[in-house]
């Protein structure tokens, strides 16, 4: 606290009530009002030549904000009110040394309502855009079904900012004439750029999986999408521009062969997680560049065959997972944190890996994730009824909608 006649200055730092992440309602409703009771407190129980206006001077600068501008108003108003009685109570001599520090809270008080008006403004406009950016990140990446061709099915975007919507990362899974196709990539650089670039990827994507009859077609599809894009951007971009990408393909859904493949073109390798709770990483048996590189070298695509048996789930991932470092710089590993654990389904999954990043890193993000994984249902064995001498079992996929129901 500062004597009478200090000087004394206080910002109001705090963060909007529109925000999302923004303080507990419990500050805005009672925080302005503890600084004028403490102002009070502080006055009568002090010496005259000590000062509460730094605590009436706070109050609406608090309020402002936090709180509505009726209650910023109300705040102002009782500040001023309370140093105008403290100040006729003590009787002081000095009228100009009171004059002042009532000059100072009423014109502080002014200021909050001020700040008010233009922090709400601000806010409008921050709810403005973020409703953009969820509608377009909807439109470029909407959220897959939760089942498609009998594969369970699930799908999560984090930013790294909180008040960020989308960016460059991608994913997209759709049924197709060969099976079921997805892809899950990563476009260098931020901003608009890289969305729309995202929009580029995964609306060539979703065409020629429809029409390329394996993945190394599809690859050279979205490759020259991206190079066309290329030729019509000026600057760094029209020669540095890439996505790193892997693409898979499950023939047939859930009542294929149990086959799965992978084509990588620079990406972070995706896992296969077994029902047993063992890990596999699907590695590519040859690397690639990403794609958009193609002036720099040439490799002809290899899609790697894996199994991809009942039960077992598909993960993949961007490097906002492998790259999320804890407070000692090391890297999360997901196939070391993933190994030995079961999940109900995909959707939990990807709850837990979210959370785990977040465990791991503390909170401190720095580079968004997008994730999908899809899940094989598995086969249980189901009573049927009696054979002579034996147990007479048949096996069903597991799954909603099944039920062990004695055979009649």
């Amino acid at each position: 606290m500062g004597k009478r006649g200090g000087a004394h200055r206080e910002r109001g730092g705090a963060r909007s009530v529109l925000r999302a992440d923004g303080p507990p309602r419990w500050v805005a409703h009672w925080l302005p009002a503890l600084l004028i009771i403490g102002g009070t407190v502080f006055d009568v129980a002090t010496p005259m030549n000590y000062t509460a206006s730094p605590f009436f001077s706070a109050a609406p600068l608090v309020a402002a904000p936090l709180c509505s501008l009726r209650a910023t108003l109300t705040t102002g108003v009782a500040a001023v009110v309370a140093t105008f009685l403290l100040l006729f109570a003590r009787g002081l001599t000095d009228h100009t040394e009171s004059l002042t520090e009532l000059a100072t809270v009423v014109t502080v008080a002014g200021l909050a309502i001020v700040i008010n008006r233009l922090v709400r403004r601000s806010g409008r406009r921050l709810e403005s855009v973020r409703t953009i950016a969820e509608a377009a990140q909807r439109a470029v990446l909407p959220t897959p079904p939760a089942r498609i061709s009998g594969l369970a099915v699930a799908a999560r975007y984090e930013a790294a900012q909180v008040d960020a919507r989308i960016g460059g990362d991608l994913y997209a899974v759709q049924a197709t004439p060969f099976g079921v196709r997805l892809i899950v990539g990563d476009v260098r650089g931020k901003g608009l750029e890289a969305v729309e670039a995202v929009a580029i990827v995964i609306g060539a994507f979703r065409e020629a999986a429809e029409q390329e009859p394996d993945l190394e077609a599809l690859a050279g599809r979205l490759e020259r999408a991206l190079r066309r894009e290329g030729g019509r951007r000026e600057g760094l971009d029209q020669f540095e521009g890439f996505t790193t990408a892997v693409l898979a393909e499950i023939p047939n859904g859930a009542e294929g062969p149990g086959v799965l493949r992978v084509l990588n073109r620079g990406h972070p390798a995706p896992l296969l997680l077994l029902a047993d709770g063992s890990v596999r990483g699907a590695e590519p048996s040859a690397h690639a560049l990403p794609l958009g590189m193609a002036d720099l070298g040439v490799w002809p695509d290899r899609a790697d065959e894996l199994e991809f048996p009942e039960g077992a789930t598909l993960l993949l991932f961007t490097d906002g997972v492998t790259e999320a470092r804890d407070g000692g710089g090391v890297f999360y590993d997901p196939l070391e944190r993933l190994r030995g654990r079961t999940f109900p389904g995909p959707d939990e999954l990807l709850d837990g890996v979210v959370a785990d990043v977040a465990l791991h890193t503390g909170g401190a993000s720095t580079d968004d994730m997008a994730l999908l994984a899809l899940r094989r249902p598995g086969r249980r064995r189901v009573w049927t009824g009696w054979e002579p001498g034996a147990e007479r079992v048949r096996a069903v996929p597991s799954g909603p909608g099944t039920s062990s129901v004695p055979a009649a």
